[in-house]
């Protein structure tokens, strides 16, 4: 038997968006039973859109995914699309954890939700979390990391119910038009190359070689990894869609290289040479074999992905300026805005020069 919701202990924090007096109230009504004791929450750090949180009482662990505060824009953050691939996925060789339920009513926290199981294992987000693996782990995690893509474009989406889960036909141009809308919606400055950038990208689109599900946001730290180097579970699936599965590759490839490029970048820092992971170069083959894609036209995907992390580290410092982002490590992400757009500009040149 699960205790009844009664007063929370003087002075138990509410973490930022998460009211845990409505949120045991919701769960004791959507799902009675499910909470044995004193309902507590605290924020995971890292992840630097939707807000995580790891929830648990006297007897369980979940983790709680939120959209951020303020400054929500219309396409992004959907919590019903991140839960249904989820749940979709379930059972297949892509791992994801568990998911409870999905709420929708605002009136709840502020926003939509949904609850999950939480998934044991590590997440390696800095370089001192993967500093001591050497060389044999880190190439096993690698592996491990590109097997699981490569599972997931595989997928047949009408085969676990996600047919319609997207518009995969004209998905890059799409994709373009909806990342330099979203860069227009929270921009608050003047970004030197970005017109170029997005006018380059557009006039040299390649043909999409197949549609899958794409992640839209693969990556180390959005992995949990389990004692044996395998992937315990993909996180953060919130951008997930129907589309050309080299767009996932491209960005795959510029969060590899980006902490040699970028040194002390915000976003991505535990994958270097030093902690013994290997090159892009020798992954990119394993993906090619296993999926049988053609990547010569690669560096396309790798500007265009380093066009769409630039937009999004645009809206990041731009709540962050609004003081509407919870969470550590936003300081500087503004910094890494113009960097991101000069290397995929000179990316790209180099592709059309070599073409």
């Amino acid at each position: 038997m699960s205790e009844q919701a009664g007063p929370r202990p003087s002075g138990a924090p509410h973490p930022p968006g998460l009211d845990l007096d409505r949120l045991r109230e919701y769960l004791d009504r959507a799902r009675p039973g499910m909470v044995e004791g004193t309902l507590a929450a605290e924020l995971i750090s890292g992840g630097k859109s939707n807000l995580t949180y790891r929830l648990h009482d006297d007897a369980h662990r979940w983790v709680v995914r939120r959209p951020p505060l303020g400054h929500v824009l219309a396409t992004a953050h959907d919590m019903g699309r991140e839960h249904r691939v989820i749940s979709a996925l379930a059972g297949t060789g892509v791992p994801v954890p568990g998911v409870h339920l999905l709420c929708t009513d605002p009136e709840v926290l502020g926003a939509p939700f949904y609850v999950m199981d939480e998934v044991s294992g590590t997440v390696y987000r800095t370089a001192e979390d993967s500093a001591g693996l050497g060389a044999e782990r880190a190439r096993a995690i690698s592996f491990a990391l590109v097997d699981v893509l490569a599972d997931l474009h595989g997928i047949d989406p009408a085969a676990v119910g996600l047919a319609d889960f997207g518009r995969p036909e004209g998905y890059l141009r799409r994709q373009l038009d909806r990342w330099l809308r979203q860069f227009e919606a929270s921009r608050s400055r003047e970004i030197e190359g970005m017109a170029e950038l997005q006018q380059r990208l557009a006039d040299h689109l390649p043909a999409t070689q197949r549609n899958t599900v794409v992640h839209g946001d693969y990556r180390l730290d959005n992995a949990i990894v389990a004692g044996d180097d395998s992937v315990a579970a993909v996180l953060d699936w919130e951008m997930a869609t129907l589309g050309d599965p080299l767009a996932d590759l491209g960005l795959f490839k510029v969060y590899w290289e980006i902490t040699g490029e970028i040194p002390g970048n915000p976003v991505s820092q535990a994958v270097s040479p030093a902690a013994g992971f290997p090159r892009m170069d020798e992954l990119a083959e394993l993906y090619a074999a296993r999926t049988g894609l053609d990547l010569a036209p690669l560096p396309w995907y790798t500007a265009f992905a380093g066009f769409k992390l630039a937009v999004i580290s645009e809206g990041i410092h731009y709540r962050y300026t609004q003081g509407k982002t919870v969470g550590e490590g936003f300081a500087h992400i503004g910094a890494l805005v113009p960097l991101l757009v000069a290397t995929s500009l000179e990316t790209l040149l180099k592709l059309e020069g070599n073409n």
